[in-house]
């Protein structure tokens, strides 16, 4: 029987809380949250397999600062081995954590191997490890509890569901904002938080939110995170609707923009690594 990943960890959470020694060190005093200053962690959210039966590592990050956004470029201080250093990781971090933004296929002999993502920012190195180990397997695109699936987002002409992002080309111009428009559609079905469940939550049905993840200038939307427009309310059929934001450059150049939209399971689908999904937007900006 496979279990969910958050009830390994919940369990892991209970014997370390029943110890000793975490009795005594509970007395120390926490850490307090740094405005600047902190270095960038990778985040390894689990893997799953392919219909091709390649594997998919699905990656985030954890910026451990509040006020600081950070760039690292490609190369030493930001690099996935062996095979890279560029496997396609971003190089802005935003503050604060990020959810499963992009991921890296490896091919169905895998094995045993091993990929590393080394992280050095403000001075601080951080390395995680990425593995086929099987107590990491995530299923992204069906909660088995609920049957809840990832939204579909639409945008151009293409679509997705779940987080193995589609890539999308646009252009643009230097101080001229880039309208940015999707369309979300979802089957509207509530997740289970605990044992209990919960009641159809108060929160909107379909959230979006924009960041950047390349580039060589800022970055300026109308709204990181617009409102969606709902088409109607949700249904037994599910739930449709529109969020549209401008994204503005401030350098020309290639810049890589994500959008993610979330069901009710929320960001980082309450730490079941379902249901959301994510969109790359390559943006080439003229002069």
């Amino acid at each position: 029987m496979k279990w969910r990943r958050s009830t390994f960890v919940t369990l892991c959470v209970a014997l370390v809380l029943g110890s000793p020694s975490f009795t005594r060190a509970q007395n120390l005093p926490l850490e307090p949250f740094h405005e600047t200053g902190q270095g960038v962690t990778g985040a390894f959210e689990g893997w799953f397999r392919n219909q091709d039966d390649s594997f998919s590592f699905l990656l985030g990050y954890y910026n451990r600062n509040l006020k600081q956004d950070l760039e690292v470029a490609v190369g030493p201080q930001n690099n996935i081995e062996p095979g890279g250093p560029d496997q396609g990781q971003p190089t802005h971090f935003q503050s604060g954590r990020m959810w499963g933004l992009f991921t890296i296929t490896v091919p169905k002999d895998f094995g045993k191997n091993k990929l590393t993502w080394t992280l050095v920012a403000n001075g601080q190195s951080s390395t995680i490890p990425m593995s086929l180990d099987p107590l990491w397997e995530i299923s992204p695109f069906l909660d088995p509890s609920t049957g809840n699936t990832p939204p579909i987002l639409k945008l151009a002409s293409a679509s997705a569901q779940g987080p193995q992002p589609i890539t999308i080309s646009m252009s643009a111009a230097v101080s001229v904002p880039l309208e940015l428009k999707v369309s979300l559609s979802d089957d509207a079905k509530v997740p289970l938080i605990g044992a209990l469940g919960l009641e159809r939550p108060t929160a909107p049905p379909l959230t979006v939110s924009w960041t950047k993840l390349r580039g060589p200038g800022a970055v300026t939307f109308a709204s990181a995170k617009p409102s969606v427009e709902l088409a109607s309310q949700p249904t037994a059929a599910g739930v449709t609707g529109t969020a549209t934001t401008t994204a503005t450059f401030s350098e020309p150049g290639d810049y890589e923009l994500l959008v993610t939209a979330n069901d009710w399971s929320g960001v980082g689908g309450h730490g079941y690594q379902c249901c959301w999904t994510n969109a790359h937007v390559k943006v080439f900006v003229k002069p």
